[in-house]
């Protein structure tokens, strides 16, 4: 899974590494994301690939409410095109959820030492992702924008840490990936498979980012 990650870069760098035509809404470094917070996110609205803060965690259209999205932060690669709470977006609402990496735990219970996990030229990348708009019947002009994380079997060499990990798009299927047109679920699925970043680097960090309150550039220096 995927449960806490990084971001660091400014706005500038973001468009400098992203396809990104317009932004609406201010960027900040976050060093400890956790789940249910807002999170930047590219969408591909009207032709534009827009920027924009979505809140962590998933939730559908048809939900009687937001509490759905604590247990919907991840989608997993090989059911999304069948559940009924990722189906619909997986077809039409696809995004790109930007990184400078993330977090993982390794390790048995009582004992998890948190890893920090990048990609080897650390450069900044995206988690492909899923996101909704949501609102409640009595209050139709307020809309709540949400999002996921899709995760995949993890390669051989992340293995070592965990089962699972989240699936970070080459730079090159970004467009085809945000593309609300294509409806090829068969090479959407092949992107998911076969276009991703698989090497990681990882390193092991303090374990203050075991709590979300802990936030700063700290967080991710390594430890002995």
């Amino acid at each position: 899974m995927c449960g806490r990650f990084v971001g660091f870069r400014s706005l500038e760098e973001l468009k400098e590494n992203f396809p990104i035509d317009k932004a609406d809404c201010e960027v900040t470094a976050n060093y400890n994301v956790a789940p249910s917070q807002e999170i930047l996110a590219i969408i591909n609205m009207a032709g534009e690939n827009r920027l924009d803060k979505f809140h962590w965690g998933l939730v559908p259209f048809w939900s009687k409410d937001i509490s759905i999205g604590n247990r919907m932060i991840n989608a997993r690669s090989e059911t999304i095109a069948e559940k009924p709470s990722f189906r619909n977006a997986f077809k039409k609402r696809r995004c790109l959820i930007l990184a400078d990496g993330f977090y993982e735990w390794k390790g048995e219970k009582g004992h998890k030492q948190p890893m920090f996990i990048t990609l080897p030229d650390r450069k900044p990348f995206a988690f492909a992702g899923l996101w909704e708009t949501w609102n409640k019947k009595s209050d139709s002009a307020s809309i709540y924008k949400s999002c996921t994380i899709i995760t995949t079997q993890a390669s051989e060499t992340f293995s070592k840490i965990h089962h699972r990990m989240p699936v970070i798009l080459k730079s090159e299927f970004y467009e085809p990936w945000l593309d609300p047109q294509n409806h090829d679920l068969d090479a959407l699925k092949n992107i998911l498979k076969n276009e991703i970043h698989t090497e990681l680097l990882s390193c092991p960090v303090s374990k203050q980012v075991n709590s979300a309150s802990h936030n700063n550039p700290s967080c991710i220096e390594p430890i002995a």
